[in-house]
């Protein structure tokens, strides 16, 4: 009778050298796709950011746009303040306009002095309004002053992410290319605030940057401009 043979169990394994190639290899893998995410995090909060910003920027620009159009209602002029509608100190363009919205109030809701001038204090709200940037960190606010909503005045932020605001003044409709921040070769030269009945708006968003340069999803700074042609509708009233 013969022995059975032993068995004997064979085992095998990665030695280290294959693990520390396949913890490479992992480590690698798991680096890019972090990477990605966070490109497309970064990418994704970009998106959402410039949306919300230009939508900010658009409203504001209908509200200006609204109650330039109708400057000087019930006036001997056009409405626009040219010693308040200037360039400030940082470039930026200011304007002031006046209408006299009471002046046949429907509603019987408006006073005689109200009705008969701009400057009666909670009766007078949007016949004396200024908008301006007001700086503020990284960015500028668009602002509204209304001088007689209230006693006082009050001030309203209609949009936050702006880098530039340019106003031009024009006798009649004109065409222009934009260039940067700004619009550029108008077809007619620029007149004064009080001579003007076309207005165009130029606003340049401002978009910082995401991240930081070199960093994974790095987004730079970019600026996309809003542009609103105002026709003056109240401009040639006088004269009729």
């Amino acid at each position: 009778m013969k022995d059975t043979p032993s068995l004997k169990q064979t085992e095998s394994g990665f030695s280290l050298i294959e693990l520390i190639i396949a913890m490479l290899i992992t480590i690698a893998i798991t680096g890019l796709a972090g990477n990605l995410l966070v490109q497309s995090l970064r990418m994704r909060t970009r998106a959402n950011s410039t949306t919300d910003a230009l939508a900010d920027a658009q409203r504001a620009l209908n509200i200006m746009s609204r109650e330039i159009a109708g400057a000087g209602f019930n006036l001997s002029d056009n409405g626009i303040v040219p010693e308040d509608s200037v360039i400030d100190e940082n470039g930026n363009s200011t304007i002031r306009i006046r209408a006299n919205l009471n002046r046949f109030n429907p509603s019987g809701t408006a006073t005689v002095p109200a009705q008969n001038s701009i400057g009666i204090s909670g009766e007078d709200a949007g016949e004396d309004v200024k908008y301006f940037l007001h700086p503020a960190p990284n960015t500028n606010l668009l602002a509204r002053y209304d001088a007689y909503n209230i006693p006082g005045g009050s001030s309203t932020v209609l949009a936050n992410r702006l880098d530039a605001l340019h106003i031009h003044y024009y006798a009649q409709k004109v065409t222009y290319n934009t260039t940067g921040c700004d619009i550029s070769n108008a077809s007619l030269t620029e007149v004064g605030p009080s001579a003007a009945k076309y207005v165009v708006i130029a606003a340049c968003v401002l978009q910082p940057a995401v991240g930081t340069p070199g960093s994974p999803g790095y987004q730079p700074p970019s600026r996309v401009l809003l542009v609103s042609d105002v026709a003056l509708r109240n401009s040639n009233l006088p004269i009729y």
